[in-house]
């Protein structure tokens, strides 16, 4: 294959997945991108209902035990992102850019307020107001948060650069309800929103998917390769 480092594959995943196997994939393909034997990849997709707990989780923000967790049909997953406690299910847009670090400058603060500029211009294209609130990542409508971010970035060894993965969500006709069993994040004083508690009606959201896949491309100067529909 002829490598270049500007080149994106965006996959589209039509089901819900459940964590676990999704996360074994991030490995795998950071190792395969850096050692030049996968493109730099955009994954877009829904999850099976799943808290997972980054290396800044406190357990005490999870609010229900984890054999009721269980019983609701939640899995408990702690992983290596930073940042703490979030919800993941159906209704939300998730994304796990597998990029180069270089792509945003080699700039790990740089990195994140691109990845925020990215959905504050999706927002945008459904007529919403959206931004940064100091002090906090993600993107924010006024005092509500409708998109987390966590993220790691994993040595390459062969690249020379770090590679990143895990990524945001994107509430877009989230159960917010999903929140009142944790603290998001760790944020005690602010309360989460969707795009479709803003706008009021129903929101289609592998529309939402594809013109996310526009703004990433253009917020990170990269080229699409290809996408696909798994």
């Amino acid at each position: 294959m002829e490598w270049k480092d500007d080149l994106l594959e965006i996959h589209h995943f039509n089901m819900q997945q459940k964590y676990q196997p999704m996360w074994d994939t991030q490995i795998k393909w950071v190792q395969e991108i850096d050692q030049k034997q996968r493109f730099p990849s955009l994954l877009l997709l829904e999850h099976q209902h799943v808290y997972t707990l980054g290396r800044g989780s406190h357990l005490e923000h999870l609010l229900i035990t984890k054999e009721q967790c269980l019983e609701k049909g939640i899995d408990l997953v702690e992983i290596d992102r930073g940042g703490d406690i979030t919800y993941h299910g159906p209704g939300q847009l998730v994304g796990y850019p597998l990029i180069l670090l270089q792509s945003s400058g080699n700039d790990a603060h740089l990195y994140l307020r691109n990845l925020e500029e990215s959905i504050i211009r999706t927002l945008a294209d459904f007529g919403i107001e959206a931004g940064r609130k100091e002090s906090y990542t993600g993107v924010w409508v006024k005092d509500e948060k409708v998109a987390a971010i966590g993220v790691k970035f994993n040595r390459g060894r062969q690249t020379k650069s770090f590679i990143t993965s895990h990524g945001f969500a994107l509430n877009v006709s989230t159960n917010l309800d999903m929140f009142e069993y944790i603290i998001p994040c760790g944020i005690r004083e602010y309360g989460v929103t969707s795009l479709e508690k803003i706008l009021g009606t129903k929101v289609d959201i592998l529309e939402v998917s594809r013109i996310y896949s526009k703004h990433f491309l253009d917020v990170f100067s990269l080229t699409n390769k290809d996408i696909s529909l798994v």
